[in-house]
């Protein structure tokens, strides 16, 4: 009877295999590394009747109602509680002394930002990947680049970055101004050339030099003051108008809804997301191997360790911002993920990269954060959690691009072009 009906056979050993997967991490991309076994996995937690999840939900929000002080305590790992910082509403940002703020910096900043004459090919600016319309991200799997090139990595939200540091993926940035020059420079991205070509480029429009003259004292433009304008600018792009902090500040303690209540509890508790999800920007700030550098396969990126060849970084990614988080897909370093997939793989404690013949004694061999653990959420419970995640997003703000100075004037064509025109 097989040997007769080989496709129905073959149907039946692939629905078993999609049932697995669904099962396992609905929503989540192809190509991660297998979960533990699944006979080693506990069941979810029990589910509770409606009248429960609301009785919880209206003690709950008694208790969140009350001062951050007296809120039900953070659920922790051991080693971490020194550091530990209640989230809550974002401080005003810090600008650093050799580079302040003024409305005008900040002005000068946003135009530069949205220029795609930094560029090489002059069609490619910051806000290509950072577009304030897809919450200062761009959206995409992977950034596009230089004549369409695709980056390895997903292009993270600027917003807050003011609060961070250090920055990029694998914190190859100290500062903001630091991080403004890397995609200007990088060949990949914005293939800007050399320093002293996008210095002559911007130089070569009168507008600029007035402009630079008018914010540091002097018209001749410079790659640092491009960078610390560009900064001070991203140092304006704050948000703190989300439902959460409406809720926090007191302003509206209907802010919030049931589910929202329950998902703050559980992500300051069961669901552990407080070990690196900390502060009022959600971020330790910190850099951590979650189990995804496909280490070995078709999507392998090392993370810091491209950075500082320290085997011990392998794998290590900074933890985003969770600010405003649903408006910025698809997720994680790759870009690979949806939002239901990432809560999957957390709920699974991350994939566990086993160590195939060969690798036994490789040095580079990534090693998973000890703060992974399976969780045994229900559905419930992962819906909660997103829904106080939505009660992070921020209301939409358009923001329309500056008018661009000398753009109706003709525009060098070569760099030499551009130098021979900044000369008096």
């Amino acid at each position: 009877m097989i040997s007769r009906c080989p496709i129905s056979l073959a149907l039946i050993v692939l629905f078993a295999l999609v049932n697995i997967a669904l099962n396992f991490a609905t929503g989540t991309a192809r190509g991660a590394d297998e979960p533990a076994p699944t006979t080693s996995r506990p069941k979810p937690r029990p589910a509770q009747t409606d009248e429960q999840y609301a009785a919880l939900a209206k003690d709950l929000r008694e208790k969140y109602s009350q001062p951050q002080d007296k809120w039900p305590e953070a659920t922790i790992d051991p080693g971490l509680e020194a550091g530990y910082q209640e989230i809550g509403r974002l401080p005003d940002v810090t600008f650093p002394k050799d580079n302040p703020f003024s409305a005008e910096k900040a002005e000068l900043g946003k135009t530069l930002f949205f220029d795609p004459r930094l560029s090489g090919s002059r069609q490619v600016a910051c806000a290509s990947c950072h577009d304030p319309d897809l919450g200062w991200a761009d959206g995409r799997t992977v950034a596009f680049g230089h004549e369409r090139q695709t980056s390895k990595r997903n292009a993270p939200s600027i917003m807050n970055s003011g609060y961070h540091a250090p920055l990029f993926w694998d914190g190859r940035a100290k500062t903001l101004e630091e991080q403004a020059l890397g995609p200007i420079l990088d060949e990949g991205e914005m293939h800007g050339g050399k320093p002293e070509e996008v210095v002559a480029t911007i130089n070569s429009v009168p507008d600029y030099r007035a402009r630079f003259k008018e914010v540091f004292g002097t018209e001749e433009v410079s790659l640092d003051l491009i960078a610390k304008a560009i900064a001070t600018f991203e140092r304006t792009i704050n948000g703190g108008r989300s439902k959460f902090d409406n809720f926090v500040a007191g302003r509206n303690p209907d802010a919030m809804g049931d589910d929202a209540i329950r998902g703050l509890h559980l992500f300051r508790t069961d669901a552990r997301c407080a070990n690196c999800h900390m502060g009022a920007n959600f971020s330790d700030n910190k850099l951590h191997n979650l189990g995804l550098s496909y280490y070995g396969r078709a999507f392998e990126d090392l993370g810091q360790y491209n950075v500082t060849k320290n085997p011990e970084d392998v794998g290590k990614f900074r933890t985003p911002s969770l600010r405003n988080i649903t408006r910025t897909g698809p997720y994680m370093h790759n870009g690979l993920f949806e939002l239901e997939g990432v809560l999957n793989l957390y709920n699974a404690g991350m994939p566990n990269l086993k160590r195939k013949a060969g690798q036994e004694n490789d040095p580079l061999f990534p090693t998973k954060s000890p703060h992974l653990r399976v969780l045994n959420l229900n559905e419930h419970d992962k819906a909660d959690l997103i829904a106080f995640l939505r009660a992070l997003e921020e209301p939409r703000q358009r923001v329309r691009p500056p008018k661009l100075p000398g753009m109706n004037s003709r525009v060098p064509a070569s760099t030499e072009e551009a130098q021979s025109e900044s000369r008096p």
